[in-house]
C-alpha cells in the first residue's frame, strides 16, 4: 500500500501542484512570522542588553499612594541622594539621569523622527560613559547640545552648527557642542537623542535640581546583588527603589518578548486563516483524485486491502504532499523574513543588526502545519472513498450523494447556522468587551454553517445569473450546469473565497463606520477652529496658549490642563479650561442645569455626577495636589465622550494649586475661522516649532482616517495571501474538472462546439463560482461589520452604520477578477484537448 500511495502521487505531480503551493503558502506565512520575530526579539534584546552596560543597580524614585485628602506622588531623587550612592563602599561611580522630550527640526524645519521617538537627557560631567563622543566638547548652558551620530549622518548636521528645537513649547536655537554615539533603541528606530549639561536638562524638563533615576556602577569585583544591598542600607526607605542591572535587562527582555507576542500572533492568526483557505482545497483535490481512481481503489478492495489499507494510502499521499509543501514553506518562510526585515528599513524603522535565527521550534512548527493540515484535510476524502462497497464503486452507484447524507448535512448546516445567529444578536446586546468573545463565537458558528449550507445555497444564487448567462449561448447554460453539477465541489471551491472576502468586508464596513462616528464626535464637541498640541502627545508651555491669545486674529483661547485632586477619597482627574471662552469653543448637550465654569462653579458630565451622586447645584469638596481644600459647585451637568469628559474647572480657580501648570492642548477660535493662511500665522506666532502641530477639524479628521487607512491596508495585504490561497483553489478545481470532464468535452467539440466556445464555458463556469463565493461572503461581512459596529456602539453614542457600497463593488469585481484569472490556465487547456484521444478517455 506505500509503494502504491507513493505511485499515485508520482502519477498525480500536476494535480497536486496546486495543493502543494496552498499549503506551502500557509507554511511560509508561520515559519516566515516566526523567523522575523525571533530575528527581530534576539536583535532588540542584544542591543538593550548593552543599554545597561554602565548600570550594575539603578535606584529610582518610590511612590507614595495616595490616602484621604492627599494625592499619590513619586519622590525625589535629589543630589544629595545621587552623592550618597557615589560613598557606597562597593559603588564606583553613580550618574543622576533626566530625561524629557526634545524635539529636534532638520534643516527643513521638520521633526526629526516621530514624537515618540525624539527623547532628550543628561551629559554627566565632562565626560560621560554612557555616551562616548566621536566629536566636540561636553555642552556647557542652554545654548550648547549634543546630537547623536545617527541624526548627525542623516540631517548632515555637524559640531558648531545652530539647530531648532522644543521641549515644551517655546523654540530654542542652541549650537552642536559635540555628537556622540548610542546603543538608544529608540535612534536605532529612526528617532534622535538630544543631550543637555544636567542643570539645563532639569530646567527644560522641569526636574529643578531632581533626576529621574541614578545609575551607579560597581568596583571591580563587587557583584550587583551586593551593591544594591549596600545602597538599600544606605539610602532611605520608603523614598527610593532599587534594580540590578541584570533584573533591568530580564524585564527589557520580558518587555521585547510580550510585544513581540502581540505582533506575531496577529500574523500568525492571518497565517491561519490562510491555512484554513487552504484545507477547502487540499480536501477538495483529494476528493477529486479518490473519485477518479473509485474503480482502482474498488480492485484493491476486491484483491484483499482492508477499509485501513485504503484511507491508510489515501493519508500517504497526503504525507508526502505535506511533507514536500512544508519543506518549500520553511525555505519560502525564511526569505519572507528575511524580506519583512529589509521592509522595515524602508519604511524607515531601522532594525538593529543580528543574525538571522531560524529556531529548531520554527522548523517543527513548519513540518507540523504542514503535514498535519494535509492529513486532516485528506483524511475525510480517504475515509470516505474506504467506506464504498467494492461492487458499487465499480458500477458508479456511489456518484450521487443519499437523500440521507443530504438532509443531516442540510440539517446540521441550518442548526449551526441559526445558533450562530443567535449568538452574534445576542452579542450585540452587551457592552463593550464583554460581547466580543460571544460574538467571536457566534462568527465561527455561522460561518461554519454557512459553509455546510453552500451546496445547498448554490442551486438558487447560481439560478439567479442564468438570464446573464443566456446571453453567451450555448457555452453560458453548459457553465451553469456545470456549476451546480457537483455542488459539494462548488461550495468547497467558493467558500475559500467566501472566507476571505468576509474578513475584508466585515473589516471594511467597521473601520468607515468608526471613522464616520468619530469625525462625527469631532464636530460635535469641538467649534473651535484649531487645536494646538504637542506631537507626542506630551504638556505644553502655558507660554503656547499666552502667545496664541496675543496673536492677531484671534478671538478666543482656552487651554484644557489635566490636574490630579482627591474627591471623597477618590483620586480624580480636573480638566482646567478658560471659562470665559470654553463655551463658545466647544459644544456639548447640557443635560441639566447651566454649562457654566467660573470660579467654585464647575460642569461634570453624565457618568461622573452618577458615580458621586451629583444634580445640578450640588455640592462638594476638593482636595487639590498641593493639599488645600476647596467647596465647588456642580453648575450643570453634560453629554461627555471619548474625545472630552470629566469635571470643568476654571483654569484661574486652579492655577494656585499647581507648581507645575501644564497644558494637554490649547483651542483657537480666529475672527477668518479656518484656513491656510491663518494656519500658517498660528504656527509663525509659535517660532515654526518642531515640536507642535496646529490642527483644524478636518486635519484631526484626516490624522484619524489616516490611522484606519494605514491598519486597513496592512490587514488588505495579509488577508492577500488568503486570496491567492483561494485563487490556486479555483485553478485546482477546474483544472481538475477539466481532466474528469476530457470525453465530455471531447463529445462536445465532436458535435459543433469550437474552441471558443470551450474556453467560454469554463471561464464563465469560473466567474459563476467566484461571484457565488464573492455574494456570500459580502453579505456575511456586511452583517458581521453591522454587528461588530453595534458592539462599539454602546461606548460610543456617536456610531453611526456606514456601507461603503462603493468598495462594496471593488470587492465583487475582484471576485469577478479571480474568476477570469484562474480559468486562463484550465480553460486553455480544455481548448486543446484532442476531440479523438478525448472521447476514448475513460
Amino acid at each position: 500500500m506505500f509503494r502504491t500511495a507513493l505511485r499515485n502521487v508520482l502519477a498525480h505531480k500536476a494535480r497536486l501542484l496546486m495543493t502543494v503551493l496552498a499549503v506551502m503558502l500557509g507554511v511560509a506565512f508561520v515559519s516566515g512570522t516566526l523567523v522575523f520575530t525571533n530575528t527581530l526579539s534576539a536583535a532588540l534584546e542584544k542591543q538593550s542588553a548593552k543599554g545597561f552596560d554602565h548600570v550594575d543597580v539603578a535606584v529610582t524614585p518610590d511612590f507614595k499612594e495616595a490616602e484621604g485628602d492627599k494625592v499619590g506622588e513619586v519622590q525625589e531623587l535629589t543630589r544629595a541622594l545621587v552623592d550618597d550612592s557615589a560613598r557606597v563602599p562597593g559603588a564606583a561611580q553613580a550618574i543622576g539621569i533626566v530625561t524629557g522630550f526634545t524635539a529636534i527640526a532638520d534643516r527643513d524645519g521638520k521633526l526629526i523622527g516621530n514624537g515618540f521617538q525624539s527623547q532628550g537627557g543628561n551629559y554627566w560631567g565632562t565626560e560621560d560613559p554612557r555616551y562616548p563622543l566621536v566629536g566636540g566638547h561636553a555642552p556647557k548652558g542652554e545654548g550648547e547640545i549634543l546630537i547623536d551620530s545617527a541624526t548627525a549622518e542623516r540631517t548632515g548636521y555637524e559640531v558648531g552648527d545652530t539647530v531648532r528645537m522644543s521641549v515644551d513649547g517655546p523654540v530654542l536655537e542652541p549650537v552642536i557642542a559635540g555628537i556622540f554615539t548610542t546603543d538608544d533603541g529608540n535612534v536605532a528606530a529612526g528617532g534622535s537623542l538630544t543631550l543637555f549639561d544636567t542643570a539645563s536638562a532639569q530646567k527644560l524638563f522641569g526636574k529643578a535640581g531632581t533626576f529621574d533615576e541614578i545609575a551607579v556602577k560597581a568596583k571591580d569585583g563587587v557583584s550587583q546583588a551586593a551593591l544594591r544591598a549596600q545602597l538599600e542600607k544606605a539610602l532611605p526607605s520608603g523614598v527610593v527603589q532599587t534594580t540590578t542591572g541584570a533584573e533591568l535587562a530580564d524585564e527589557q527582555a520580558e518587555t521585547i518578548a510580550s510585544s513581540m507576542s502581540g505582533l506575531k500572533q496577529g500574523l500568525l492568526v492571518f497565517a491561519g486563516i490562510a491555512l484554513f483557505v487552504g484545507t477547502f482545497i487540499i480536501a477538495n483535490t483529494f476528493t477529486m483524485l479518490v473519485a477518479q481512481r473509485t474503480r482502482e481503489l474498488a480492485l484493491m478492495r476486491a484483491v484483499g486491502a482492508s477499509r485501513r489499507q485504503v484511507t491508510r494510502s489515501v493519508l500517504i499521499e497526503a504525507f508526502v504532499v505535506g511533507a514536500v509543501a512544508a519543506v518549500a514553506g520553511l525555505l519560502a518562510g525564511v526569505g519572507i523574513g528575511v524580506g519583512l526585515r529589509s521592509l522595515m528599513g524602508t519604511l524607515g524603522a531601522t532594525v538593529p543588526d543580528g543574525p538571522l535565527v531560524v529556531s529548531p521550534g520554527t522548523i517543527g512548527t513548519a513540518f507540523a502545519v504542514g503535514v498535519l493540515v494535509t492529513m486532516l484535510a485528506a483524511w475525510l476524502p480517504g475515509r470516505r472513498a474506504a467506506k464504498i462497497p467494492p461492487v458499487a464503486a465499480m458500477s458508479s452507484v456511489h456518484a450521487k450523494a443519499t437523500t440521507k447524507s443530504l438532509v443531516l448535512r442540510n440539517t446540521l448546516g441550518a442548526l449551526f447556522s441559526a445558533a450562530g445567529v443567535a449568538v452574534v444578536l445576542a452579542a450585540t446586546t452587551m457592552k463593550g468587551s464583554d460581547g466580543q468573545a460571544p460574538m467571536g463565537i457566534g462568527a465561527v458558528l455561522l460561518i461554519t454553517g454557512v459553509f455546510i449550507l453552500t451546496p445547498l445555497l448554490s442551486r438558487p444564487l447560481i439560478a439567479a445569473a442564468a438570464p446573464v448567462l443566456r446571453v453567451f449561448g450555448m457555452p453560458g447554460k453548459l457553465a451553469r450546469q456545470n456549476s451546480v453539477r457537483n455542488p459539494r465541489r462548488t461550495a468547497a471551491t467558493a467558500s475559500a473565497l467566501m472566507i476571505g472576502l468576509t474578513l475584508i468586508t466585515g473589516m471594511t464596513v467597521a473601520a468607515g463606520s468608526l471613522q464616520k462616528s468619530i469625525d462625527k464626535m469631532a464636530a460635535a464637541a469641538i467649534e473651535a477652529d484649531y487645536v494646538v498640541s504637542m506631537r507626542n502627545g506630551n504638556a505644553l508651555s502655558p507660554d503656547v496658549e499666552r502667545k496664541l491669545r496675543q496673536t492677531d486674529g484671534v478671538t478666543a483661547t482656552s487651554p484644557m490642563r489635566t490636574a490630579v485632586s482627591r474627591i471623597d477619597g477618590r483620586t480624580e482627574y480636573l480638566t482646567g479650561v478658560n471659562g470665559a471662552t470654553f463655551d463658545d469653543l466647544t459644544e456639548f448637550e447640557t443635560l441639566s442645569g447651566a454649562f457654566e465654569v467660573g470660579g467654585t462653579r464647575v460642569v461634570a458630565d453624565e457618568a461622573t455626577a452618577k458615580a458621586y451622586g451629583w444634580k445640578a447645584g450640588s455640592s462638594f469638596t476638593v482636595a487639590y495636589e498641593d493639599g488645600r481644600k476647596q467647596k465647588l459647585t456642580v453648575a450643570g451637568l453634560y453629554q461627555g465622550n471619548d474625545m472630552m469628559s470629566g469635571i470643568m474647572i476654571d483654569t484661574a480657580t486652579l492655577a494656585p494649586h499647581e507648581s507645575e501648570p501644564a497644558d494637554m492642548m490649547v483651542m483657537v477660535k480666529t475672527a477668518d475661522g479656518a484656513s491656510g493662511a491663518v494656519k500658517e500665522s498660528l504656527e509663525k506666532a509659535l517660532g515654526t516649532n518642531p515640536g507642535i502641530q496646529v490642527q483644524d477639524r478636518k486635519d484631526l479628521s484626516n490624522e484619524i482616517a489616516q490611522m484606519f487607512t494605514l491598519m486597513l491596508n496592512m490587514l488588505y495585504g495579509l488577508l492577500a495571501m488568503a486570496v491567492i490561497v483561494a485563487v490556486l483553489g479555483v485553478i485546482n478545481t477546474l483544472a481538475m474538472s477539466v481532466f474528469e470532464r476530457s470525453r465530455e468535452i471531447g463529445l462536445l467539440r465532436a458535435i459543433g462546439l469550437d474552441r471558443k466556445g470551450i474556453k467560454r464555458m469554463v471561464r464563465l463556469e469560473s466567474l459563476v463560482i467566484s461571484l457565488f463565493g464573492g455574494v456570500l461572503g459580502i453579505g456575511l461581512g456586511v452583517f458581521f461589520g453591522w454587528a461588530a459596529g453595534e458592539l462599539m456602539g454602546t461606548r460610543m453614542a456617536t456610531y453611526e452604520l456606514v456601507l461603503p457600497w462603493g468598495r462594496m463593488a471593488v470587492f465583487l469585481l475582484l471576485a469577478a477578477l479571480v474568476g477570469v484569472l484562474a480559468a486562463l490556465w484550465p480553460a486553455r487547456r480544455a481548448a486543446r484537448l484532442n476531440m479523438l484521444q478525448a472521447i476514448k478517455a475513460e
